[in-house]
């Protein structure tokens, strides 16, 4: 061998895939892991509550009729429910294919969510700044600085609200918005350079667009209150990063829109465009606004940090973001459409963000920004020990007594005895919200449903209410369960069991009681020989 023969060693083992060199995990891969576990752990160990029923019982209608799902919680027709959007029937066949409950789907789905959740932030805060510490610091920010009244909505982001919503799929929805922001910035950064590359026609840039647009259309059917957010938030990201607007940059993005829209419409199963009009949640929501100063003053603290960023750029996709999402809060409040106010989680974020990434700036720091560090961390403190800290201090380790997460009671103990598709009449709350997720329907469903009129939903309200008025009679009581087609009462302590009908089983936590409403003559307020 000559003395100018350059001789290269053989790498072997797992280190041959990188060049003989181990790629170091970044500190959000490390501390993003982390989180996942702890919040996974946090949420497994929170009996599912609130909308979880909902959202079960909608996997086990698909799950019984793929193509023609029943209404979730009513025994009607389905048809044209945005509950059924494409993420559902996903987890319908999934449920189908495993042998899988809709109560197990949507407790398996809350880490699936939050995986999608960590990496769409990680990859939206990457492409506000290189800042390695940024995600990492987006975590704290994203989850603490909310404010200082608990609240449970889904959509809401704090480490509270996720041991419940983790599982919804709003939380994927946001997810995937992140996912679609971060897209949809790295894409407009190009300034049309993404299709330069690609071959004389520059297919594979066009087909760039139109898969982001497809996103954008299914967020808008899985999950369209989180649409409205992602779309304006889209329009923001565009308008900071996308600098030469030639014809040929405005048709893609034209091609964009058109993939979400095209691909909205095609959904068979209900008609996205019908809903905007749509009010029947409007009443629920207006309690967001109500509590919204208590909810969300800490985010405030990212103010010095967003008027920074403003200073600098006035077309910093986080200062546009703000705007249009305090635009889309703001809309609702003046309109009455209180849905709108679900936009909360959105509009905060970029506060956030902008305390994160101004903090993951090298050291050494100017005054102004060691003032923002302590007043964040003061925040997040703030946060933690009075609304944040029972989701993941569980009650065994706790020594300060922190709240806890709701704890509601399972309802095994009566869906053993109520066969798939039997109608039940409850005035529990949990229960009407929990029941229909172990099959069963409801005589009156809790929630507003495009499916059914509001006004026969309210007609069944009232029909309910009259059945377990003290002053009722047995025949009235009998014509309601005829018109329903009742089979069960499920009663809390406060509601006494009417006399025809026969207690099956009970349970020693809430004292509830499970009773068969009787059938034929008996049924109909008669004697059992039919004589009046």
């Amino acid at each position: 061998m000559s003395a100018g023969t350059l001789v290269r060693r053989t790498v072997r083992g797992a280190t041959a895939l990188r060049g003989g060199r181990l790629r170091r995990p970044s500190p959000y891969q490390v501390f993003g892991a982390l989180f996942w576990l702890v919040m996974t752990l946090a949420y497994w160990r929170v009996p599912l509550c609130c909308d979880s029923g909902q959202h079960a019982a909608v996997v086990e209608r698909l799950k019984a009729d793929l193509l023609h799902p029943a209404h979730s919680m009513a025994a009607l027709p389905g048809a044209g429910s945005p509950y059924y959007g494409p993420y559902a029937v996903a987890q319908a066949v999934l449920a189908r294919l495993t042998g899988l409950s809709g109560w197990e789907v949507v407790k398996l789905a809350g880490p699936a969510h939050l995986l999608v959740l960590l990496t769409g932030t990680g990859r939206f805060v990457r492409m506000l700044t290189p800042r390695p510490w940024a995600p990492v610091l987006a975590l704290p920010a994203m989850t603490l600085l909310w404010g200082t009244a608990r609240v449970l909505w889904s959509g809401y982001l704090g480490l509270m609200p996720m041991t419940t919503n983790l599982g919804y799929p709003s939380a994927f929805a946001i997810g995937l918005t992140l996912w679609a922001w971060a897209l949809t910035g790295a894409l407009a950064g190009t300034d049309g350079a993404a299709v330069r590359y690609v071959g004389p026609d520059g297919l594979r840039g066009w087909w760039r667009y139109a898969v982001i647009g497809a996103l954008y259309g299914l967020i808008l059917l899985i999950h369209p209150v989180t649409a409205v957010s992602a779309v304006t938030g889209a329009v923001a990201v565009v308008a900071a990063r996308q600098r030469a607007w030639r014809a040929p940059v405005a048709a893609r993005w034209a091609l964009a829109a058109a993939v979400a829209l095209m691909v909205a419409v095609s959904w068979p199963y209900y008609d996205v465009l019908s809903l905007t009009g749509e009010t029947g949640l409007d009443g629920m929501h207006r309690r967001l606004y109500e509590q919204m100063a208590a909810n969300s003053w800490l985010a405030l603290l990212g103010a010095p940090a967003l008027w920074a960023r403003a200073r600098r750029s006035a077309r910093d996709p986080l200062v546009l973001m703000f705007s249009v999402q305090c635009l889309v809060v703001g809309y609702g409040w003046v309109s009455g459409h209180y849905t709108y106010g679900r936009a909360l989680w959105a509009a905060l974020l970029p506060l956030q963000l902008a305390a994160a990434v101004a903090l993951a700036a090298p050291r050494p720091w100017r005054r102004a920004r060691r003032a923002l560090g302590g007043a964040v961390a003061a925040g997040a403190c703030v946060g933690f020990l009075t609304v944040q800290a029972g989701a993941v201090v569980p009650r065994a380790l706790d020594p300060v007594g922190f709240a806890q997460p709701p704890r509601w009671p399972s309802y095994d103990w009566a869906a053993r005895h109520i066969g798939y598709g039997e109608v039940v009449i409850t005035d529990g709350y949990i229960a009407g919200h929990l029941i229909a997720g172990y099959g069963p329907y409801l005589a009156a469903p809790i929630w507003p449903d495009p499916a059914l009129d509001e006004r026969e939903r309210a007609r069944r309200l009232a029909d309910v209410r009259a059945y377990l008025a003290p002053g009722s009679t047995r025949a009235g009581r009998a014509a309601l369960v005829r018109r329903y087609h009742v089979r069960w009462l499920l009663l809390t302590p406060r509601h006494p069991v009417p006399p025809e009908a026969v207690v099956v089983a009970w349970s020693r936590r809430t004292g509830e009681v499970l009773a068969r409403v009787p059938s034929g003559a008996a049924a109909r307020g008669l004697p059992p020989d039919g004589r009046q």
